[in-house]
């Protein structure tokens, strides 16, 4: 593998950890619950099924993203990164 590849996997592993949480924030999961009229509340008031994609969201806002869910995101960061380097390696 070459650097430039390396980089980029490691970089878009690592920025995609640490800009999970601040993403989820954005939206409106935040550590103290749903943010009032945000696109989080919005599709709270649609009704939440236990388990389903917003549930997961508002417990990784409440509490932080657990180990496996970090790994997860770590990876796809890393294959984003992979993906960029093989594309610009390309042109």
């Amino acid at each position: 593998m070459e650097l430039l590849t390396v980089i980029a996997v490691t970089a878009g592993a690592g920025v995609a950890v640490v800009m999970a949480p601040v993403a989820l924030g954005a939206v409106g999961f935040t550590a103290a619950g749903i943010a009032a009229n945000s696109l989080a509340a919005g599709m709270m008031s649609s009704g939440v099924l236990a388990g389903s994609t917003i549930a997961v969201l508002e417990s990784a806002g409440a509490a932080g993203l657990a180990g496996s869910t970090t790994a997860v995101v770590a990876g796809v960061g890393g294959a984003v990164g992979w993906l960029t380097a093989t594309a610009a390696a390309l042109i």
